[in-house]
């Protein structure tokens, strides 16, 4: 072989060179994980023995057999997981869009509250929670000192649900921030001064300029906002509990106990109900994705 076939040959396979590490990790740690749920979420399983394979039972018993406790588990854990995407999705998106437009404006603070807004994200749930469990205690919170009242903040309804999203904004606030600071500072001034010179407001600048030289930025954060909290577990399980009456019982919490909790484990049916929470996600996005593109 001469040697400019031997340099175009090493050519070709150099790009695989660098991606082989990228694509060994996706292998081990994503791809197969999935192969493997699917097959077991077609299967009777307790860890222990041997699968049985059992085609779309659990499937069938999920979706449409009413007498099952799964069917309720799965009707009762999607709703509680729809309704916390609800509530929290748009807090996620426009608080930080909100600091980030304002900490733009204030470049000598902006570093610094940066950080500040930043630093929750470096903490494990377990403590947010702790911390958070401690400022919404009835007897001697702050908030119920500052309010001057008894509220139950994680034990009735609505108050849940607002102790559950006040708690996953702080803590996710920072990373979306960052990245619309990032954007923010991308946008040529000359904008911003043209508009100056026409006489426009500061809401029409924001709306007119603003949102649309970001709008792909926009667009990422509310697709992985919005997965990141169709896969909420730990607020509701530490700060609620999935109560009250089951309210805030969100469907990772049924996956968890029906495969690792106490008793005899059917991994095979919380495969099934992660398949179909994975299917929600792949919908939502893809419904995401067409809107906020077309827009």
């Amino acid at each position: 072989m001469s040697s400019t076939g031997k340099v175009i040959k090493k050519k070709k396979w150099l790009p695989w060179m660098f991606l082989a590490p990228h694509l060994t990790i996706f292998t081990i740690f994503f791809l197969l994980p999935v192969i493997f749920g699917l097959y077991i979420s077609l299967t009777d399983w307790d860890l222990f023995n041997s699968p049985t394979f059992v085609g779309l039972a659990n499937y069938q018993d999920l979706l449409f057999n009413e007498q099952s406790t799964f069917y309720e588990q799965l009707r009762i854990g999607l709703k509680n997981t729809f309704l916390f995407v609800l509530f929290s999705v748009p807090s996620c998106i426009i608080v930080p869009l909100i600091l980030a437009a304002a900490l733009n404006t204030k470049p000598k603070l902006a570093k610094l509250f940066q950080s500040l807004f930043y630093l929750p994200s470096l903490f494990a749930i377990s403590a947010v929670v702790i911390i958070w469990t401690l400022i919404f205690n009835v007897n001697y919170g702050p908030i119920n000192t500052i309010l001057q009242s008894d509220i139950p903040w994680t034990g009735t309804q609505p108050y849940a649900w607002i102790a559950l999203v006040v708690v996953t904004v702080w803590w996710t606030i920072g990373g979306n921030m960052i990245i619309y600071q990032a954007a923010l500072n991308g946008i040529s001034k000359d904008f911003y001064e043209a508009a100056d010179i026409d006489g426009a407001t500061t809401l029409q600048k924001f709306f007119k300029i603003t949102l649309p030289a970001i709008r792909g930025q926009i667009l990422y954060t509310v697709v992985m906002t919005t997965i990141a909290q169709f896969n909420v577990y730990g607020q509701p399980l530490m700060l609620t509990g999935g109560g009250p009456n089951n309210s805030t019982r969100v469907l990772l919490m049924y996956i968890q106990q029906n495969a690792f909790g106490s008793g005899q484990s059917i991994a095979g049916m919380a495969s099934a109900m992660a398949v179909i929470l994975g299917l929600c996600i792949m919908v939502v996005s893809a419904i995401q994705f067409k809107f906020l593109r077309k827009e």
